[in-house]
């Protein structure tokens, strides 16, 4: 397969790192992807290499990259048993259990998302990234619910590109302690990293951040809790987690972002991705897939009052 180039015009008012702001335009490539590449000279901002990986773009930058074609690859797929909710040539729909990590990272090595799909579909190899084949987004580790993996190149860009347009509608189940404001709501607030924890996301600070807006409905009220259906009209890390937390009602069993001593005996937060809608490779009607409420996730709400 040939490298591809690609050009990018850089509009944004504010100047922005240029290792930043190519990874928000390639996500299937990782930060520290995007700054060996800037390294190795493949790439240009207004015909020149860059002096270093987090120099300032300002508007009008042209930036021109060499992205390499597919790596190898050498994940070891493992026979883990997924609920598959759909799968045609272009896509495999799963229901991820709380508890596995997405794709590998650091101190997980084995057992993923990606080794499971690997071992049902092996041509994945080198769709979006080495270490990432197939992956269209991600949950976090201890949230269950839908992932959608990709089959083939085309319908990697396809899907992908509905996520960065904010076209994909995800709907969420989450209890949440306390009860919000109103029974429905909208949460606007950029998210950046926790200048204090570097494992957490929190509400930016003035002037930093990343967009965010999540919208909320309530299903039923509890007496300390809340059940809601939570609509993230973003996507950004911890989205939903970080902004409940903002408003005073952190999800249930979230140790993270909110109480230490959970409010509910549960191994994990109370948060199931459990329905989205996406069109398919060439179609233009949403497909809508729904995974239901796990069995811990259920009996939680079976015992409360």
């Amino acid at each position: 397969m040939n490298t591809l180039i690609k050009n990018f015009i850089f509009e944004e008012d504010q100047p922005q790192r240029l290792d930043h702001y190519l990874s928000q335009k390639l996500p299937e490539f990782s930060r520290s992807q995007i700054q060996r590449l800037i390294k190795s000279g493949q790439v240009l901002v207004d015909n020149l290499p860059p002096k270093k990986t987090g120099q300032m773009l300002e508007n009008g930058n042209r930036i021109l990259m060499e992205v390499p074609p597919p790596e190898p690859l050498d994940l070891i797929p493992e026979s883990i048993e997924i609920p598959i909710l759909f799968e045609d040539e272009n896509v495999l729909v799963m229901d991820k259990p709380a508890g596995m990590v997405v794709h590998p990272s650091a101190g997980h090595s084995k057992g993923t998302l990606v080794h499971a799909a690997l071992a049902h579909t092996p041509f994945l190899a080198g769709i979006g990234g080495k270490m990432r084949p197939g992956i269209v987004h991600r949950l976090d580790k201890n949230t269950s619910g839908i992932i959608l993996i990709a089959k083939n190149e085309a319908s990697h860009q396809w899907l992908q590109k509905q996520f960065k347009d904010r076209l994909v509608v995800k709907k969420y189940l989450a209890l949440v302690d306390g009860r919000p404001n109103t029974p429905t709501g909208r949460i606007i607030a950029p998210i950046a990293r926790d200048h204090n924890n570097r494992k957490r996301m929190a509400i930016a600070r003035e002037g930093e951040g990343r967009y965010a807006e999540t919208e909320y409905h309530t299903l039923h009220n509890y007496k300390a809790h809340t059940y809601l259906e939570v609509h993230p009209l973003t996507g950004r890390t911890h989205q939903i987690r970080v902004h409940m937390a903002s408003v005073g009602c952190p999800i249930a069993a979230d140790t993270l972002y909110g109480y230490r001593n959970p409010s509910v005996k549960l191994e994990r937060h109370f948060l199931h991705a459990y329905q989205i809608s996406i069109c398919l490779l060439g179609e233009e009607q949403p497909h809508q897939f729904q995974a239901d409420l796990p069995e811990d996730l259920a009996a939680i709400l079976e015992n409360l009052f």
